[in-house]
């Protein structure tokens, strides 16, 4: 039986077209659908490594960016076909039974292996409130799960020991940067679970749709995207590459280590951690399209290009996160001109004036010439001009 669609991500895309979340949150979305059903139950070795297709979700802007809209679409279909997913709020121990409570036995088709795993996925469009206010027992746990321990313990006075056996825990989140500075202290960004989380940041709404009702062809994909997901669900076992797989894999590798995205150690964390995530995010490319578990070239570079686009715009997930006194106002002006492409002065200031200066506003322009995330466009008898210095959209 083949599939419906010819890839399933591609699919969500389209079925959500005709909504008003910007592109980023819905392809984010799209991926974590993909690892909700593939769970621990897939798995790709690495040498002495295990990777597992689970990841930590974060999308990240302020009130009426759409965030919980963008989510919608995927819980709904998750829910449908029967994923077990985690309470919107709830207490570390309460976790800790449900994850306990969720058992799964699968037999690896290559080894004839009996496989007992506990997968969940947090779907929370309110994450600050699941995670609460500095809650380090909660984010001690959510770092160990990452990793996708075989075995994981718990020990309390009044319970005793709970052990959980094959940990697979994946993460899809919404919240502010407000709530983030809120939820987590200053001397926790860096390291830690941000380390592990894939933030995305969008400043406002994709765009505007008057008439959001769904036609008959967008009803027929919904059924596709179903039953293909069911398909997905079914897979098990190891993941295999591909010789050119590993060429490029090298090659970037060797590549990012030397040129690394930021040089902002708030994401020094996330750095470290990239390669892992683009090597889960391999796995979930590969699924997306194909039932044969093999992870090409293709899977890589579409694997790579959603890191880096995603990381165009992610400092804006800490948005006024640091101690200067303009940091705010750098991240906000960054993320404008990525969504204009040009600007004049005249348009930056008209936007901005009620926030900033001339002067105030200098010191900004050369905080991003500097970082080399902008670059000043000057002609003959016209305005000087601020041109973005980035990558290109997803769809692009």
């Amino acid at each position: 039986m083949s599939r419906t669609l010819p890839d399933w991500i591609d699919g969500f895309m389209t079925y959500t077209e005709n909504t008003e979340p910007a592109e980023l949150f819905r392809f984010w979305t799209a991926i974590s659908c993909v690892a909700s059903v593939l769970q621990r139950k897939c798995y790709a070795p690495w040498g002495t490594l295990t990777f597992y297709p689970n990841l930590y979700i974060l999308l990240v802007g302020p009130s009426g960016s759409r965030k919980g809209t963008a989510m919608g679409p995927g819980y709904q279909l998750l829910t449908d076909i029967g994923i077990k997913l985690s309470a919107e709020a709830t207490t570390l121990q309460a976790l800790i039974r449900r994850l306990k409570n969720t058992n799964y036995t699968d037999v690896d088709p290559v080894t004839g292996e009996m496989q007992f795993h506990a997968s969940m996925t947090i779907w929370s469009e309110e994450f600050t409130v699941f995670l609460g206010y500095q809650n380090k027992e909660m984010i001690s746990a959510l770092c160990n799960w990452y990793d996708c321990r075989p075995t994981w313990t718990y020990e309390t006075n009044n319970v005793g020991i709970d052990e959980i056996i094959g940990v697979w825990v994946n993460i899809i989140g919404a919240t502010t940067p407000k709530l983030i500075h809120s939820s987590l202290p200053l001397d926790a960004i860096g390291g830690g679970l941000t380390s592990r989380i894939i933030l995305m940041y969008e400043p406002r709404k994709g765009k505007t749709v008057v008439l959001p009702l769904q036609t008959q062809e967008e009803l027929r994909l919904y059924d596709g995207l179903k039953a293909d997901l069911e398909r997905i669900h079914l897979l098990r076992g190891r993941f295999r590459y591909t010789k050119k797989f590993l060429d490029i894999w090298s090659d970037w590798y060797t590549q990012a280590e030397h040129n690394p995205p930021f040089s902002d150690e708030r994401f020094d964390g996330y750095i470290d951690r990239r390669p892992t995530h683009v090597m889960k995010l391999s796995m979930i490319m590969s699924a997306s399209h194909s039932d044969d578990m093999i992870v090409s070239e293709v899977d890589l570079e579409r694997a790579i290009n959603a890191v880096e686009v995603t990381e165009v715009k992610m400092p804006g997930a800490f948005s006024g996160l640091g101690r200067s006194d303009i940091a705010e106002l750098i991240s906000s002006v960054c993320a404008w001109l990525v969504d204009q492409g040009e600007a004049t002065i005249t348009d930056l200031m008209r936007r901005f004036g009620h926030d900033a200066d001339v002067p105030t506003m200098q010191r900004v322009l050369q905080s991003l010439e500097k970082q080399d995330k902008i670059e000043f466009i000057r002609k003959d008898n016209e305005p000087v001009r601020l041109r973005y210095r980035g990558k290109k959209a997803i769809s692009d």
